[in-house]
């Protein structure tokens, strides 16, 4: 989802953009040590470019400075949900969290992750979330479902020597199957080990009731505000991403385009 000079001309041209990943690069510092600002600047690709512990906070401010630019102009949400990572700059637009503490969690579960990249992939197949744990039977010691976005669409997550066993078995059936291009098995056992230290490092978050509703892809559900202290954010890490009844639960309620 990112790429060399994402948000460059953004950021040279529109203040409203600027200032806030100005807002963001500064929030971020107090646990990174590099600069958003200068990576965005940078001429060419930087070697930690593509490191799950630098892209991660890159693309949670994007995602709050476009949020930013898009109220500039007079849009307001009438409800936000967040994918995943995503949740953490939808928590912060909603007004659930404060920047600094948005920025806390995305960097600091960012390092974390990085401890273990390398050590597991993530696949979408064409199966609906129960086809796909039928064929995860014996084998949920190793690999998990991640996501489900869709009727039939379902990220499986885990360890990959056990993920190409299953995508071998549905390709032989014809079924759609495709690696996701990441080394981090987020949302599997493989999580597992970060827990203790991930609420350690959130217990510090004071989360508030949102100015906006907020839809969660934990429960599928909308969700007080108040809610996302420290455990949230390791069951957002931890369990599946439950997109697909996120999105069917806005729409019952009313929030259409």
């Amino acid at each position: 989802s990112q790429w060399l000079g994402m948000g460059r001309r953004l950021y040279a041209e529109d203040t409203t953009f600027r200032e806030a990943i100005d807002r963001c690069d500064e929030a971020m510092r107090r646990h990174t040590d590099w600069s958003l600002r200068e990576l965005l600047k940078a001429p060419e690709q930087q070697p930690r470019w593509n490191d799950i512990d630098v892209i991660q906070p890159t693309l949670f401010a994007m995602q709050v400075a476009l949020a930013a630019v898009w109220r500039s102009f007079g849009l307001e949400p009438h409800a936000v949900v967040g994918h995943s990572m995503g949740e953490v700059a939808a928590a912060h637009v909603a007004g659930a969290l404060s920047l600094e503490d948005a920025a806390r969690i995305i960097c600091e579960r960012s390092k974390l992750l990085r401890r273990v990249s390398g050590q597991g992939a993530m696949a979408v197949v064409d199966l609906s979330r129960e086809q796909a744990e039928a064929e995860l039977r014996g084998l949920e010691d190793r690999i998990a479902i991640a996501v489900s976005n869709g009727p039939r669409s379902t990220v499986l997550s885990g360890d990959r020597a056990a993920l190409e066993e299953v995508l071998e078995r549905l390709q032989k059936r014809e079924v759609f199957c495709r690696w996701v291009k990441v080394d981090v098995a987020s949302h599997s056992p493989q999580m597992d080990p970060l827990r203790p230290e991930l609420l350690e490092r959130m217990a510090a978050i004071r989360p508030t009731a949102s100015a906006v509703p907020l839809y969660s892809t934990v429960t599928g559900a909308p969700i007080d505000g108040r809610e996302l202290g420290a455990s949230y954010w390791v069951r957002n890490l931890r369990q599946p991403v439950l997109f697909a009844d996120a999105v069917q639960r806005l729409i019952q309620d009313g929030n259409v385009l």
